[in-house]
């Protein structure tokens, strides 16, 4: 998934983001509202995960904005005010789910895969191409009774590839997609991770389904027999 975390604590936010990371989200951490503003505007989340408290604009006014126009991504809220009024108040701005600091890696992490399940991009908990398989919550790839583990980076290429099968991604779309805003790729970052990905596919009995489109990009395809 791709995820926006807005948090302006960095001792709150990065171990939220490290462990969201790992799941293999693609999470761009931000610690005020105008940022987020800004980034709700540039591009679209599967989540958002929203402090209450925020320099400049509060996660609650965030969430009503993000609402009134018309986006329906889920909204977790977290917080340290902890009150029936308050979370009413929270759920009322449009929150699908309230979590109070301080926060338990465990229930979260919970709280997140319920989420996404309430997302729009919703499939189960793996993704298919003919007969290869992606699973979401263990991030391997199987084929053929023959599982692979990737790693976090490898797992977001190819969940991108697996949403937008047979379809030719720019190189521009996949940095888009698979590195987190602020952060600039290698000017080889994205040959050298399609080729680990591709080794990954050959270890799971998959060799040649990502296909380079010269001038263009990368496309995944089973290929024809």
């Amino acid at each position: 998934m791709k995820i926006l975390l807005v948090e302006d604590d960095s001792i709150q936010r990065m171990p939220l983001q490290t462990v969201l990371t790992q799941a293999g989200h693609n999470v761009d951490g931000v610690k005020d509202g105008e940022a987020a503003q800004w980034l709700l505007t540039e591009k679209e989340y599967d989540l958002l995960i929203l402090d209450w408290m925020l320099p400049h604009v509060s996660g609650l006014s965030l969430c009503q904005q993000y609402r009134a126009a018309g986006k329906v991504a889920p909204v977790l809220m977290i917080t340290a005010k902890d009150t029936m009024a308050d979370k009413v108040a929270g759920l009322d701005a449009g929150a699908d789910d309230y979590l109070v600091k301080p926060i338990d890696i465990t229930e979260f992490m919970a709280r997140v895969r319920a989420l996404r399940r309430r997302s729009p991009l919703w499939q189960g908990d793996f993704l298919h191409l003919a007969d290869l398989q992606l699973h979401l919550d263990t991030l391997t790839i199987e084929r053929q009774g023959v599982i692979v583990a990737l790693s976090s980076r490898e797992f977001q290429l190819m969940e991108y590839f697996m949403r937008h099968p047979r379809q030719v991604l720019s190189r521009h779309q996949i940095e888009q997609a698979v590195w987190e805003w602020g952060t600039e790729p290698e000017s080889n970052a994205i040959t050298v991770l399609v080729r680990k990905l591709r080794q990954r596919l050959q270890e799971a009995t998959a060799p040649g389904w990502i296909e380079t489109v010269y001038g263009m990009g990368y496309r995944l395809s089973p290929p024809a027999e």
